[in-house]
């Protein structure tokens, strides 16, 4: 069986594997206060332009997402974010269980816009009776989203401006960051997102890592006592310093980068086999993700060889699925996909 189902399906690249045996006998100090922690810090704030941002490691999505908007909200406020998104589909109501509300929002292919973020807004402070409903104060987004898609760098300086006008915060979740920077055109860069947002992460697990994601506070007002909150959502990993040298692994010949650009190559050929067989897309992504509307027998046939998620029906006769690349994604899977995708001829609905 071969697996398209997700980009953490491996391990970790064999450098970051290597650099973990050759330091495993080290003593180091723990909680993330070691050298290799510290270098690795310095090496993602060279990407930054300057911006005196403070760098935390925590060990995944979920965890640095609910630590970072629990530290960030007052008891009576909520996040705004797509319906689409994460921490309202996926994380099985860690937002929620933090004591916040997250108010979702419809859209065509996981972005939001600056429109819904204001619509949202004035339709709390318009309301007479706003001090009886939870307030919007934070508005989380994902780079790439949950279908693939991206903000521009246009869009992230119009979703910036927005939400500064209206004194909500912003924050990105980057899980698969490397999979949007890997993406040609005006995408946001590490040191864009680092001036027009509050907070982000650079995620790992899913770019190579073993492991783990590095969460870059922007904001001064969020950088206080954060490492006290850290440790109270059992965060704070006692062995720190393995974290430390995956992210120094990843950055400092850039890595990240490289097997970013990998994972999506290889996504870009399946995508030009779909389109070259006819097929139609529930999403344009240039990313990792790619989902083509393909015909049920299709889908039957494909399934006995491989391993990918069925994403939506979209008629009797057709459903959108999901294909998946990762850093690790040989190419010769690509090419037995292509071979079977391009096997039939299939007339679309």
């Amino acid at each position: 069986m071969i697996r398209f189902e997700s980009d953490y399906s491996e391990g970790a690249h064999q450098i970051i594997l290597d650099k973990l045996q050759n330091t495993n006998m080290e003593q180091t100090p723990g909680y993330g206060e070691d050298s290799y922690c510290e270098a690795a810090r310095g090496l993602i704030a060279a990407h930054l332009n300057g911006c005196q941002s403070d760098i935390h490691f925590l060990v995944g999505g979920t965890q640095t997402n609910l630590t970072l908007i629990a530290a960030a909200l007052r008891p009576h406020q909520a996040v705004i974010a797509a319906a689409s998104a994460h921490i309202n589909t996926h994380e099985t109501g860690a937002i929620e269980a933090t004591g916040h509300k997250v108010i979702s929002i419809n859209t065509a292919d996981g972005r939001l816009t600056d429109a819904d973020i204001r619509q949202t807004y004035e339709d709390h402070w318009q309301d007479p009776t706003h001090e009886h409903i939870v307030q919007p104060a934070l508005v989380y987004i994902s780079q790439p989203t949950e279908c693939g898609t991206i903000y521009s760098l246009q869009d992230l300086e119009l979703l910036s401006n927005t939400c500064q006008e209206l004194d909500l915060l912003l924050y990105v979740d980057g899980a698969r960051l490397g999979f949007a920077l890997a993406v040609q055109g005006e995408v946001p860069a590490l040191a864009d997102l680092a001036r027009l947002t509050d907070a982000f992460y650079i995620g790992g697990t899913k770019v190579g890592a073993l492991f783990g994601e590095a969460l870059v506070i922007n904001n001064q007002s969020l950088k206080r006592d954060f490492r006290y909150i850290i440790k109270q959502r059992g965060g704070l990993l006692a062995k720190g310093r393995l974290l430390g040298i995956q992210f120094q692994a990843l950055f400092e010949h850039g890595l990240y980068f490289e097997i970013s650009q990998y994972a999506v190559q290889q996504a870009l050929r399946i995508k030009a086999a779909c389109q070259a067989a006819g097929y139609d897309f529930l999403f344009d992504s240039y990313t990792n993700q790619q989902f083509p509307i393909l015909p049920l027998d299709m889908i039957e046939k494909l399934q006995k060889h491989f391993a990918f998620h069925i994403w939506q029906k979209i008629d009797d006769s057709r459903s959108a699925v999901r294909f998946c690349t990762s850093w690790a994604t040989p190419s010769e899977h690509v090419d037995t996909l292509i071979d079977h995708l391009q096997g039939g001829t299939y007339e679309q609905g």
